[in-house]
């Protein structure tokens, strides 16, 4: 199996990302239309177990009908390219090995708290939105008051969250092409390609640092440094963050994106969840500002281990 390790991990990389898609869709199942006293209700229908289940959507509306339709059409072709995939997985001998304990109950203890996460990262970025809000994009895909970019970075995230919350996902190595897919993720609807290593100058306000052009095959050696060191699991997912926020791998997202990467790491060693508070975020972005422009790492270290760890 280990001459088939790259189709086997980009093949589990698919089917992630078709599942996070899936977890997006806000109705899951077949739409129905019932009528009652003269007036037409929508419903989904969708079988659990042995069971047919009817959930109430909403009254009946034309654009909501089409919406629903929509929804069973894309959920039905992402459930056939995941059994699809999953046809590939066997053919290439791939084997589904159960998680360790610690690891399961990271991954519960990150959906538990994804909503405050996805917050939280929003309000790193400077997005304008509520924790009412964000639940409410999140829950539903859509909420007023709020641009059309700000929630699709919102929605952006949860998409990136759910990836890395798959079991597949987090038995994957923390590496530039898991990076890169994430990267992709948090850019979706802004960029063609959002995942892409950077190939123009960049520079970052409020800060005399220029990061400089980086090269691919650096950053792929220095990725897998960090990884084989013999760093405690928390040193290493803070060092993997604040190399690629400076590195500025990408257009845009890099913070996004890093935190998310720093959290697959530390989420597939059960070590918690490592995202900067709202409380602390004005002080972060000034230590950040301050380790880009030379000082010591150990400095804002120190800061996202204590301020910013959530410990199992």
């Amino acid at each position: 199996m280990k001459d088939n390790f790259l189709e086997i991990q980009e093949l589990l990389q698919q089917k992630a990302d078709y599942q996070a898609r899936l977890n997006l869709m806000p109705y899951d199942g077949t739409p129905e239309v019932k009528e009652q006293s003269g007036k037409k209700y929508l419903y989904v229908r969708k079988r659990v177990g042995s069971r047919l289940t009817s959930t109430y959507v909403d009254v009946y509306s034309e654009e909501l009908h089409q919406l629903l339709l929509k929804n069973a059409k894309e959920s039905k072709e992402l459930r056939k390219n995941i059994r699809q995939i999953d046809k590939q997985l066997v053919n290439l001998g791939f084997i589904d090995h159960e998680l360790p304990e610690s690891v399961i109950r990271n991954l519960e203890f990150a959906r538990v708290n994804m909503k405050g996460n996805i917050y939280d990262q929003a309000i790193l970025e400077g997005v304008a939105t509520s924790f009412p809000q964000t639940e409410d994009i999140i829950e539903n895909g859509k909420v007023s008051g709020m641009t059309a970019i700000d929630v699709q970075k919102i929605l952006n995230l949860k998409h990136a969250w759910e990836f890395i919350l798959d079991k597949d996902v987090i038995q994957s190595d923390s590496n530039y092409y898991m990076l890169c897919h994430i990267a992709k993720l948090v850019n979706e609807g802004f960029f063609t390609d959002g995942g892409r290593i950077r190939g123009v100058p960049v520079t970052i306000g409020g800060c005399s640092y220029v990061p400089p052009i980086p090269v691919e095959l650096t950053v792929k050696e220095t990725l897998q440094s960090i990884v084989a060191s013999q760093k405690s699991e928390i040193d290493i997912a803070i060092e993997l963050c604040l190399y690629c926020m400076k590195t500025q791998v990408f257009l845009d997202g890099n913070k996004r994106a890093s935190v998310i990467y720093a959290n697959h790491y530390l989420i597939a060693h059960g070590q918690g969840l490592l995202v900067i508070p709202e409380k602390e975020v004005s002080e972060f972005k000034k230590l950040l500002v301050a380790f880009y422009e030379g000082e010591d790492m150990s400095i804002i270290s120190s800061f996202l281990k204590h301020k910013c760890w959530k410990r199992l």
